[in-house]
């Protein structure tokens, strides 16, 4: 199983580095940095990008697909953005809230397994690669008893992303 993932890892990795991010001025003069922009046509897929490559990675370990959830996908977008009004990647909103607050206002039935977090100007895959880097935050990702994945991010106007990954079961 570690062999299957150690072949399957590296090939996320590359192929989250195929596509270059757009420059963007940063008033430098300096040509402008390479920034990870979401664009209105990219958002409708990130969500999807990220579930079949944790999917994939899943597969690879022997544990079953996650499916995606509108009210996981509804409390990471809530903290997502409260996050970014936060200034800081934590687990506990702005009203005190934790991960187990947020999944049950947003009308989840089923059991919190884990949230990741992530404040960075990196697209999802290398995001995903981050948290797989990770055992604390690969625990969430590969829980054997998730069935269930939320996936949101806020985009500030400078670039920066706030991601956060919900799985419940």
């Amino acid at each position: 199983m570690k062999r299957v993932f150690s072949l399957i890892f590296p090939i996320l990795i590359i192929v989250a580095g195929c596509t270059a991010p757009p420059v963007v001025d940063d008033g430098t003069g300096t040509g402008g940095t390479r920034v990870y922009r979401i664009s209105a046509g990219d958002a409708s897929k990130i969500q999807f990008r990220m579930l079949d490559s944790v999917n994939s990675l899943r597969q690879a370990a022997g544990l079953s697909g996650l499916e995606l959830s509108s009210q996981l996908n509804a409390a990471a977008a809530t903290h997502s953005k409260d996050m970014a009004r936060q200034n800081r990647p934590w687990h506990f909103g702005s009203d005190g809230s934790s991960p187990l607050d947020r999944v049950k206002r947003a009308g989840y039935r089923g059991e919190l397994k884990g949230e990741n977090i992530s404040e960075t100007y990196e697209t999802e895959l290398q995001t995903l690669a981050a948290w797989m880097a990770q055992p604390d935050t690969r625990a969430v990702v590969m829980n054997p008893q998730a069935r269930n994945l939320g996936i949101a991010w806020f985009q500030e106007r400078n670039g920066k992303i706030w991601w956060t990954l919900i799985t419940g079961g």
